[in-house]
């Protein structure tokens, strides 16, 4: 749980709006009809929602968020669009935080972020763990994911 930022409200805003929000969408529509699969109405809101937060949304921000007449959606229908979205790659979910953000790096990858203990946000970056995995794969054992989280301060919070 972030600590209480003294300077809320003055951080840039890092979800996706307008155009680029479209952009991402049309990208995710593309993508899963490459692999046979669907971007159905409730997969593309949860997706929606999630390209445009400014930081990690939690399950039942998501189940609130979900309705455009603010009724909230049936919490199956946004799990079972997360767990969708996780499995080809659209978000993941952040351990620690018990929360979800857009994938926003493509193809296949090791889940890394730092989180700021401050404002929340989860920045996600591309660690090379590619020779480490490698090695224990050679040992024998299949690793299905990984996730790695450093918390801290964010420039934003420290600067201030």
């Amino acid at each position: 749980m972030p600590m209480s930022c003294s300077h809320h409200g003055e951080h840039e805003h890092h979800g996706l709006r307008g155009p680029a929000l479209a952009h991402a969408l049309e990208a995710a529509e593309a993508r899963c009809g490459d692999s046979q699969e669907r971007l159905t109405a409730p997969r593309r809101r949860v997706l929606e929602l999630l390209l445009g937060a400014d930081a990690p949304l939690k399950a039942y921000d998501l189940i609130a968020a979900y309705g455009d007449k603010g009724e909230p959606a049936k919490p199956p229908t946004v799990y079972r669009a997360l767990e969708f979205l996780e499995r080809l790659g659209f978000a993941h979910r952040i351990e620690s935080l018990n929360a979800y953000v857009p994938c926003r790096i493509e193809g296949g990858h090791v889940a890394a972020f730092l989180i700021c203990d401050c404002c929340g946000e989860a920045a996600e970056f591309q660690p090379d763990l590619g020779p480490q995995l490698a090695a224990i794969a050679a040992g024998g054992y299949q690793v299905r994911a990984v996730t790695l989280e450093a918390r801290g301060l964010c420039a934003g919070c420290r600067s201030r």
